[in-house]
């Protein structure tokens, strides 16, 4: 099922997720409707909370569902070590028609469990370390505009509060 993605200024967006406590059916079928709606989007990652459950699971698909064998999804996932810096513009879905440059780290490792409460280790260059940091900014109540500093941030968080108050967020 695709589920409404929340836009920037909810409160579910802007808040620390929980720790799942336990893998259970509801928290399946939570990863499988993500993964749909992520790729309805379309996106390559999605984070729990951007769908309105403030829980810490993300799904990551660099093929955009091209290679079912690229998907990744991490419960209760945490950084294990993160190095370098890349400069490159990114956009949200929750953030609908708005990018910027963002620095992240050019090399990450994160670790979390599968759906299976297996835990796994993945390692990133490039897009695959930025899209782990973006979605765990996610779980950690922020999102990519809060990294950003002066007229740049201005700017969109302006246009976005202009939109809201017209009815057009």
């Amino acid at each position: 099922m695709i589920r409404p993605i929340v836009k920037y200024g909810e409160e579910t967006l802007h808040r620390h997720a929980a720790v799942v406590l336990d893998i259970t059916a509801d928290i399946h079928a939570l990863a499988r409707d993500m993964v749909e709606t992520m790729y309805a989007a379309p996106g390559i990652g999605l984070a729990a909370p951007q769908v309105g459950a403030p829980i810490r699971l993300f799904v990551i698909d660099l093929s955009l569902g091209h290679d079912h064998r690229g998907l990744i999804t991490l419960v209760n996932p945490e950084f294990v070590e993160r190095e370098g810096m890349q400069l490159e513009e990114e956009g949200c879905l929750s953030l609908p028609g708005f990018n910027a440059t963002v620095a992240r780290p050019e090399r990450a490792t994160i670790k979390g469990l599968d759906l299976e409460g297996h835990e796994r280790f993945y390692t990133g260059d490039g897009l695959l370390a930025r899209a782990f940091q973006h979605e765990m900014d996610h779980l950690d109540g922020r999102v990519f505009v809060d990294r950003l500093r002066g007229i740049k941030r201005d700017l969109i968080v302006r246009r976005i509060r202009k939109q809201i108050r017209s009815g057009k967020w």
